[in-house]
């Protein structure tokens, strides 16, 4: 059936419902070229400002998944997925599916690229020479059938709506919209053939929901459109105010990754990579209780076993496996400035979003859609939440290929860090699971 797209804009800014007939010709229209960017624009607009009822949004992720093909595993697979509402320094997901495949699940992670503030894993592996994310749907079975994990993105036939829509959505300011970050994720996991997913909500300055409120809303909704299409979903809520980890930025988190899988963990994001592991082993059936799941990330990285899932996951889709032990094929910045504290105290918060932006003033994140990353840039930023910090100490590293910009980007980094002068707690990182 055809529409006048202005009349669904109309009707839509006047907050009421679309039907299943009208979203699915949206979609369509917008994938095939007959509806601009700006009219499309205008619909996202409106969708986040006056949002969507439950059955507008299955309606709305069943239109994203019927814009192309679907894959389908094994049932005896009982594969398993996990998916990151973005935060900065965020690079779970990278130490993760080697662990769970080492662990012997069958992981297929189809992935998205840097959003607003945050970082993309894509971005990330891309960072490592050689490395590919364009594959068929074939050749994406065959790699998890075969090791265990893959992390693509989507192909042109794999959700082609959520690829086009999500890349708009980045630069049009509608990131942070519930339905549409349901239908973004849900249509990626249902339609790469994951019948399980964990969700890392995270919450907090540096994350697209910033208070609980937001976030429980999104993992009920995120939860009942996985349910309606016969997918079990949890969502594990996790802190998201100080950076993950000491890295921010493509390579160098790339980087922090290989090192974890060595055994060189740091504290916080093992915090929350074991939550989510052990949700996802448990949920899977390859671990009976959390304790047995623990015992079993530990041995995986202990042995070996993990690092080298890693490493078959790079030769799989095109990676330079040799980086793992000479981390200077990455390449380099030509500055590498130290970052001085300008002042003392106790840190009472960061502005993590402030850090992810100004990021993206030295490339290591898009401006806008057609930008080019530079992998090399980003920061080093040991600090966290409850930390006392001196006047003039490091406390981190600016990568940077301008000093001039670099200069800008450090003292934009040191006013997100707001301190008080008593002691204060550090934050808790695992907040709830539902």
């Amino acid at each position: 059936m055809s529409y006048n797209p202005v009349e669904l804009i109309v009707k839509k800014r006047n907050k009421s419902a679309l039907n299943k007939s009208e979203i699915d010709f949206i979609v369509e229209n917008y994938i095939n070229g007959n509806l601009p960017d700006y009219q499309m624009s205008s619909i996202l607009m409106s969708i986040f400002f006056n949002g969507m009822e439950k059955e507008e949004i299955v309606n709305l992720t069943a239109a994203y998944i019927n814009s192309g093909s679907h894959i389908k595993f094994p049932d005896e697979f009982n594969t398993i997925d996990k998916h990151s509402t973005g935060g900065v320094g965020d690079k779970v997901s990278i130490i993760l599916a080697p662990v769970m495949a080492a662990c012997g699940a069958y992981v297929p992670m189809i992935s998205g690229r840097g959003l607003g503030h945050t970082g993309g894993t894509l971005d990330k592996l891309e960072a490592i020479p050689g490395f590919k994310t364009a594959f068929s749907e074939n050749d994406f079975k065959k790699m998890v059938t075969d090791s265990g994990l893959a992390i693509i993105a989507q192909s042109e036939k794999l959700v082609p709506a959520d690829k086009k829509i999500y890349a708009l959505r980045d630069v049009t300011g509608t990131v942070e919209s519930l339905p549409l970050i349901t239908a973004s994720i849900m249509s990626k996991k249902i339609a790469e053939g994951a019948k399980n997913l964990v969700i890392d909500l995270k919450v907090g300055s540096g994350a697209f929901m910033k208070n609980m409120t937001d976030a429980e809303n999104l993992a009920k909704s995120l939860i009942s459109t996985g349910n309606a299409f016969g997918q079990n979903v949890k969502a594990v809520f996790t802190s998201m105010t100080s950076p993950i980890g000491f890295m921010i930025g493509n390579a160098l988190e790339i980087i922090e990754c290989i090192e974890y899988l060595k055994g060189n963990k740091i504290k916080d994001l093992e915090e929350i990579t074991n939550a989510l592991l052990i949700e996802m082993l448990t949920m899977s059936g390859l671990a009976k209780s959390n304790q047995e799941a623990l015992a079993k990330i530990n041995k995986v990285i202990n042995d070996g076993s993990a690092l080298n899932k890693f490493i078959e996951m790079l030769e799989n889709q095109g990676g330079n496996p040799k980086v793992v032990d000479d981390y200077s094929l990455f390449g380099s910045t030509k500055y590498k400035m130290p970052i001085l504290s300008n002042k003392e105290g106790f840190i009472s918060f960061i502005n993590s979003q402030d850090i992810g932006y100004a990021m993206i003033q030295i490339d290591a994140g898009r401006k806008i859609l057609t930008s080019q990353l530079n992998y090399n840039t980003g920061c080093e930023f040991f600090k966290k939440v409850g930390q006392k910090i001196e006047m003039n100490e490091t406390i981190g590293y600016l990568y940077s290929d301008s000093q001039e910009i670099g200069n800008q980007v450090i003292n934009r980094i040191l006013d997100s860090i707001h301190i008080q002068n008593n002691e204060c707690e550090s934050e808790k990182l695992i907040i709830k699971v539902i």
